[in-house]
């Protein structure tokens, strides 16, 4: 049985002042919850500070991204060493905004996905498609791409998967949750051909304009392990509302 995994990324917002009035407010919320993995990735300049609040609950830590090198002359990098340091223990690669603003490629995040498994950091590693792919039938295809690109030479330990269609994300526009389970049974079934039965641990998450009115219904279709949240989450209680959507 996989456990869900519900995961804030908070891009670029929040100060470090609004990040813990934030985790004051959150914890008291999900207090006890120990049937759901959660999960808030600040911007860096709020990971110290957060990391000191998220000590000794059930709320895990995570970085928004990283570099593929250890050290050097990097200017404006953050490397794994650094975000272990700080007290992370996830980080997110290949988010479509680092692919369509940063110049991310397959390579890229291979080599961000390699640097974060030998630090011992757990990945969350995105993949989706465009609205022009999805229209064209060319999902499943540009899916086997990231996928087959992203974790070449890698194993399936540490690695949790989020499939957020771009077209979703921050859109208003979602899913819905046949399609996404659809979808997500193609990544599994991908998964599966590649590497049998570890394929069967692995949560795939799914993210693009979850919200606390649509969560239930996601978070029912068999393939969705979780959700990778972007604007519900800023708020402390919409994102409690998420973590608790069984409840």
């Amino acid at each position: 049985m996989r456990t869900p995994f519900i995961a804030a990324n908070w891009k670029m917002h929040k100060t470090v002042g609004e990040t813990e009035d934030f985790i004051r407010q959150f914890l008291p919320l999900v207090k006890g919850v120990k049937d759901v993995e959660i999960l808030v990735a600040p911007t860096y300049t709020s990971l110290a500070a957060a990391s000191k609040l998220l000590q000794g609950t059930n709320v895990k830590l995570g970085a928004q991204n990283l570099f593929w090198e250890d050290k050097g002359a990097y200017t404006g990098e953050i490397s794994a060493p650094m975000l272990v340091d700080i007290g992370c223990s996830h980080v997110i690669i290949g988010h479509s905004e680092r692919r369509q603003y940063f110049g991310e490629t397959e390579e890229t995040v291979n080599k961000r996905i390699s640097a974060a498994r030998k630090a011992g950091l757990e990945v969350i590693f995105c993949v989706g498609e465009v609205i022009e792919q999805r229209e064209a039938g060319q999902t499943n295809e540009v899916l086997s791409g990231q996928l087959s690109g992203g974790l070449k030479g890698h194993d399936l330990q540490g690695i949790t998967i989020a499939y957020e269609p771009v077209w979703a994300i921050g859109t208003g526009k979602t899913a819905t949750p046949e399609m996404a389970n659809e979808t997500q049974t193609f990544i599994r079934n991908w998964l599966k051909g590649q590497y049998g039965s570890d394929a069967d641990g692995v949560r795939i998450q799914y993210g693009g304009s979850v919200k606390p009115d649509n969560v239930k219904d996601l978070m029912a279709q068999p393939e969705i392990d979780g959700a990778l949240v972007g604007g519900a989450s800023l708020q402390a209680d919409s994102f409690s509302k998420l973590v608790l959507y069984n409840g």
